[in-house]
């Protein structure tokens, strides 16, 4: 079984994204087979496009449950831009439309108004540091295609955030081995490599991307 699976479910941005990852010098699989999440040490979920085309994908090619399982057994994931938006129960991008449910809350758009797509480089902001983050400067440029943000039922899960014409949204959400960004990091230049290479290193050498839990 590989190591590292980048899921392949149709997303069109696969390519910059193993290409990030070979970058870090890791070998990882492309792949719409189901098996392959079984035994992988780190799963990547990229995407691009609407949620109701990117559902329907992943339910035609049978992937909802392994990536839901494989989430529930708390091995590392990094979702990407999609990847991130469908970890949520609900969009309302085009309608309703039912999500993976792994994290509570919605993705919504950004209010009337404001100029959509969000698109270009933008500041993201990290509360507390994060282990993938690791290197990454605070307040570091990441580049953004979205006119959907999180709205996440629990503000814990927010990892890092991001001001958009008056607006603050989730850039970054996480729990625990889950990590999943709104930015793309493989098009991020050496920022977003260096995540990619903490993610792919934190995941195959200590199999946590967790940060560590603090006691008072």
């Amino acid at each position: 079984m590989p190591d590292v699976v980048i899921v392949d479910y149709g997303a069109g941005n696969l390519r910059s994204v193993a290409r990030a990852v070979a970058h870090a010098g890791v070998d990882a699989t492309v792949t719409a087979d189901p098996r392959a999440i079984e035994g992988a040490r780190a799963l990547i979920v990229p995407g691009v496009g609407a949620a109701a085309d990117t559902m329907a994908n992943l339910r035609s090619g049978g992937l909802v449950e392994p990536i839901r399982e494989y989430i529930a057994s708390g091995r590392p994931f990094l979702g990407v831009c999609m990847g991130m938006q469908a970890l949520f129960e609900v969009s309302e991008e085009g309608g309703e439309h039912e999500c993976l449910g792994v994290l509570g809350g919605r993705i919504v758009r950004f209010p009337q108004g404001l100029t959509v797509p969000h698109m270009g480089w933008n500041t993201v902001h990290l509360p507390t540091p994060h282990p993938v983050f690791e290197g990454v400067p605070q307040d570091s440029y990441f580049y953004f295609v979205h006119s959907y943000h999180a709205q996440p039922a629990d503000p814990a899960v927010v990892v890092g955030a991001t001001e958009y014409e008056g607006v603050t949204f989730p850039a970054a959400v996480g729990r625990g081995n889950l990590l999943a960004t709104q930015f793309h990091p493989e098009k991020s230049g050496v920022d977003g490599l260096r995540l990619y290479a903490n993610f792919l290193r934190l995941a195959l050498e200590h199999g946590s991307i967790a940060p560590a839990t603090t006691t008072a």
